[in-house]
């Protein structure tokens, strides 16, 4: 790892490529309009963003069509396809340091999380659907002797990857690596608050071998660019990670037009559920402030409902309190850095206004609050006298503010961790494994975690259920997010 100093050297160094890649080109708006990149940490002015529109749009989905119905990428064999993402995933790795630091810049992470988690998650990601390109098969039917029947999953055609701003590179690779593998052609449309690293990708899908129009990036403003995406009638598929409201959006946007598939990762307010039975509270109170605080608490699946039995409340919350103490804001570029800035100074107020919000529903501030520094950094809170109720334990804040609710038993934990709209992720801290079983079987969300957070790997799939979205991300179950699927019946 670099020291602070030699980081701030590599930034110095770094020139920044800020257009969009069209057909494997870097090219500007087709207005030459721009906007503006800031670092959240320093207020800083990273450069100015090509602003695509409707125009460059219509170019990159015209480029990505040709470049499908051409079978440029889909009708390479599956060893070659394998080959050019592999390849790709280990330019990403030789990058490492230029794309964690381009990360940390954007979006004020820590540049020891994205050097040591994201950039190589990113990678990680390609180079297991490339692994499965060949390892995917069709289906024969159990129909009558005189009938050949067989079921295929044949690429799309065009997918427009909508990302958000708090793990940029690692989950559009979540979405590129099976869209890709899948066949399809690709546009990546990364949020405005952080392009950097999708726009770098270009010049790696060159260097890798993806023919152009196969893999393309479209910067600019989510009603511009992104309604255009998802607007446009030869868009296949829109995949995408972010707000509630913006996954609503976009599928109204495709019953408006041509019924485009619309695959949402959304919001999460989820629970974290600790029993007194549980052996090793100080595991648990270590992993409740991580799982809220990590990423600055910018995470859909942040353990941002802390339930409690009620016998071991108070001495629980002492030692999640102990554990918080661990995530100080500090300067992002600095590799000891547990804890940076958020995204901006606009979200910083809307987190906080939330904390001002919970006092007046008659919440208790134990620790945390506002950082008075340039940057945008918030202090890790922890709420407690919180009712599930109140609009800090229901609505998704995206930022590092835990609320504490105790309770009475097994089902009133189980009634509190599913009075929630979203449905995304849950975890369940017992000693007693029955008690696990039962209560993980109950729990309405898309993974659930026993006796830890937010624990995984490729080959499981996230979702959730519920306001958290629809279709699954990672595993073989993504690359049939991906495909349709067509029955051939043979009669013999």
């Amino acid at each position: 790892m670099k020291s602070q100093q030699e980081w701030k050297q590599l930034k110095d160094q770094t020139r920044l490529e800020t257009r969009a890649f069209i057909n494997g080109e870097y090219v500007s708006a087709a207005d030459g309009e721009t906007f503006s990149n800031i670092n959240p940490a320093t207020a800083e002015t990273l450069g100015q963003i090509a602003r695509c529109k409707q125009h460059d749009v219509d170019l990159a989905v015209s480029y990505a069509r040709q470049a499908f119905e051409n079978g440029c990428w889909q009708h390479q064999p599956p060893a070659a396809r394998k080959k050019v993402l592999y390849r790709f995933a280990e330019l990403i790795d030789t990058h490492r340091d230029t794309l964690a630091l381009l990360e940390s810049l954007d979006t004020g992470k820590p540049i020891a999380h994205a050097h040591s988690t994201d950039i190589p998650g990113a990678a990680a990601s390609l180079r297991w659907y490339a692994e499965a390109i060949d390892k995917v098969y069709g289906e024969v039917a159990p129909t009558e002797h005189d009938v050949h029947a067989f079921i295929t999953h044949q690429a799309m055609g065009v997918v427009a990857a909508v990302v958000p701003w708090n793990f940029p590179l690692w989950l559009a690779c979540w979405k590129l690596g099976p869209a890709l593998a899948a066949g399809n052609s690709v546009i990546l449309k990364p949020s405005e608050k952080s392009s950097l690293t999708a726009i770098y990708l270009g010049q790696l899908a060159n260097e890798a071998g993806l023919p152009a129009g196969v893999f393309q990036v479209i910067p600019g403003l989510g009603h511009e660019a992104g309604e255009a995406l998802a607007r446009h009638h030869d868009v296949d598929c829109i995949t995408f990670t972010g707000s509630t409201k913006i996954a609503g959006h976009l599928m109204v946007c495709a019953g408006e037009t041509n019924l485009k598939k619309v695959w949402a990762e959304a919001g999460g307010k989820n629970a974290n559920i600790v029993f007194a039975n549980y052996q090793d509270l100080d595991k648990a109170a270590a992993e409740a402030a991580a799982g809220c605080f990590y990423n600055q608490g910018e995470v859909c699946v942040a353990a941002t409902r802390l339930l409690v039995e009620e016998s071991i409340k108070d001495a629980f919350i002492d030692k999640v309190v102990s554990a918080t103490q661990r995530f100080a804001p500090k300067d992002p570029l600095d590799p000891t850095s547990s804890m940076g800035a958020l995204i901006d100074q606009d979200h910083k107020d809307k987190v906080l206004s939330y904390v001002d919000l919970a006092q007046q529903e008659g919440a208790t501030v134990l620790c945390g609050g506002n950082v008075n520094a340039k940057g945008a950094f918030v202090a890790p809170v922890i709420l407690d006298n919180v009712t599930n109720q109140m609009r800090v334990a229901r609505e998704e804040i995206f930022g590092p503010v835990l609320c504490v609710i105790p309770f009475k038993d097994e089902q009133d934990a189980i009634r509190i961790a599913n009075d929630s709209p979203y449905g995304l992720g849950a975890a369940v801290w017992s000693s007693d494994l029955s008690q696990a079983h039962r209560v993980a079987k109950q729990l309405e969300a898309g993974s659930v975690w026993v006796n830890n957070y937010n624990e995984g790997d490729m080959t499981v799939p996230f979702g959730g259920f519920k306001m958290s979205g629809n279709g699954r991300d990672k595993s073989l179950h993504a690359i049939e997010k991906f495909t349709e699927t067509k029955t051939t019946w043979i009669r013999l």
